[in-house]
């Protein structure tokens, strides 16, 4: 069971559909040169200026984050992603908006040995990221081998409580998943993803784990990093629980429903000495 291709199909097959999508809305960075993609708008005071300095984007996906990082002034920014067609796409943006980006093709567990070690002010890392990934501990490790001391790793991620939910309960909060890491991965069959879009996906299956918050925070303070902030957050940028959820501003969905149950994302910062 390669968890690794089995992703990587699905993913293969989303980008044309995100690509097209009002929710990546890729025409609104060609058009207005200030657009930033929600999830960077939503952290932009936390991130503060990048002017100046260089950043890594693990998992960017078809780059709407990436380009996102380098409009706020970054001298270079450096995009990774496992998809061929996710690459593709992002590199036909960066050439479109010429901006200071380069993207790579390498999983994330390679970064350091395509992007080079110690060289990076920045590690950034987007939402719906680290639940790809089997191992958390081998990513904290691969985030420190990429910032130069005094960098900082940002880390806006689903929350491990909200990925551990049963998403068929359509009107109660049931934690029907692990919230640890587990050597097998939870397995999920959908033919949809999370834009809006009459095609149905041919491959269905994906493999991901959950990451518990205290798990995060160890590995990564376990590879020379300083933990700076931890935010919890009420919202998460796409409909998790449709039936539970309402829009608020800036694309984030929360809890109809005394949204101050439920944690839904955090924002991680940490720094390396």
């Amino acid at each position: 069971m390669d968890s690794f291709a089995i992703n990587l199909s699905n993913w293969n097959e989303r980008v044309p559909l995100h690509a097209a999508s009002l929710e990546y809305g890729l025409d609104r960075f060609r058009s207005d040169p200030g657009h930033l993609s929600d999830v960077v708008q939503f952290d932009r005071d936390r991130l503060g200026s990048l002017e100046g300095q260089r950043v890594a984007h693990l998992q960017c996906h078809i780059g709407t984050d990436t380009v996102s990082l380098a409009r706020l002034g970054a001298a270079h920014v450096s995009g990774l992603d496992f998809s061929p067609p996710a690459v593709a796409v992002a590199r036909q943006l960066v050439l479109d908006l010429q901006l200071p980006v380069n993207i790579v093709e390498s999983d994330v567990y390679s970064a350091s040995e395509v992007l080079g070690r110690g060289v990076f002010d920045v590690v950034y890392t987007g939402i719906g990221a680290l639940c790809w990934l089997p191992d958390i501990d081998r990513w904290a490790n691969v985030v420190s081998d990429l910032l130069a001391p005094g960098g900082r790793l940002f880390l806006r991620e689903g929350h491990p409580v909200l990925w551990s939910l049963d998403y068929e309960a359509h009107d109660s909060l049931i934690i029907g998943h692990p919230y640890f890491e587990t050597a097998e991965p939870i397995i999920d069959v959908e033919d949809t993803t999370y834009v809006e879009s009459e095609s149905r996906l041919q491959n269905t299956v994906t493999h991901s784990w959950n990451h518990g918050l205290a798990e995060v925070i160890t590995a990564v303070m376990n590879h020379g990093l300083t933990l700076t902030g931890l935010i919890e957050h009420m919202s998460v940028p796409w409909a998790a629980l449709p039936e539970q959820m309402v829009p608020t501003s800036g694309g984030e969905w929360v809890l109809k429903d005394r949204p101050d149950r439920l944690p839904l994302t955090y924002t991680l910062q940490a720094s390396k000495g």
